[in-house]
C-alpha cells in the first residue's frame, strides 16, 4: 500500500502457521495464494511505522468508503451521555451498508441521532463516517466468550429494518 493508505496486515515467516489442519475453506480465507497469513488487522503505514486502524471484520463499507467501526466508537465513547457503544453495518439497497450506532446510555441520560451527529461533526470527522441510525439499548448481547456480539446487533438491526419495510 502507498504510504498513508490503510491496508490489511499480512505476515509470513518461520513462526507463522502454515495452515489449518484439514480445513481447506479456512485456509483459503486465512492465507494469500503465496502463503501470507491474513492477520485481520487494518493498518496504515507512515514512514517506518504501522498504525492500527481496526479489524478487517470490523469495517463498514459504505458505498466503497471504508469506515473503521473502532475509530467511530472511540469518538462516540467520549460523549458525556454514552456508557458503551457498538457500531455495526446495516444493509442498504443503494450503498451496500450504512452505519448504525447501538448505544448504552449513562443512567438518567438521553441522546438523539441529531445530538450525536452534531457532537461528531464538532470533532471534524468526514461526513461519510457519521452514523445514520441510533439505537438505544439497555445492554449488549454477548458472545460465548463474553464479548459484545456485533453479529447479533447486526441481525437485530437487519430484522428491525425488514419489519419497518413490511409495515
Amino acid at each position: 500500500m502507498p504510504d498513508g493508505e490503510p491496508g490489511e496486515l499480512i505476515a509470513r515467516g518461520p513462526y507463522t502457521i502454515r495452515g489449518y489442519y484439514h480445513a481447506p475453506e479456512k485456509n483459503r480465507e486465512a492465507f494469500t495464494a503465496d502463503g501470507f497469513y491474513r492477520m485481520g488487522d487494518i493498518v496504515r503505514k507512515r514512514a517506518r511505522h504501522l498504525y492500527t486502524e481496526g479489524r478487517r471484520k470490523d469495517i463498514i463499507n459504505r458505498g466503497g468508503e471504508k469506515i473503521s467501526a473502532e475509530e467511530i466508537e472511540n469518538l462516540i465513547l467520549s460523549h458525556p451521555c454514552v456508557q458503551n457503544i457498538a457500531c455495526v453495518p446495516m444493509p442498504d439497497a443503494v450503498l451496500g451498508e450504512r452505519m448504525c450506532a447501538f448505544v448504552v446510555l449513562k443512567r438518567g441520560r438521553s441522546l438523539t441521532l441529531e445530538e450525536l451527529v452534531s457532537f461528531l461533526k464538532e470533532r471534524e470527522i468526514a461526513k461519510f463516517k457519521l452514523p445514520e441510525r441510533l439505537e438505544i439499548v439497555s445492554e449488549f448481547p454477548v458472545s460465548t466468550f463474553g464479548k459484545v456480539s456485533k453479529k447479533a446487533l447486526g441481525e437485530m438491526i437487519t430484522s428491525k429494518l425488514e419489519g419497518e419495510r413490511a409495515a
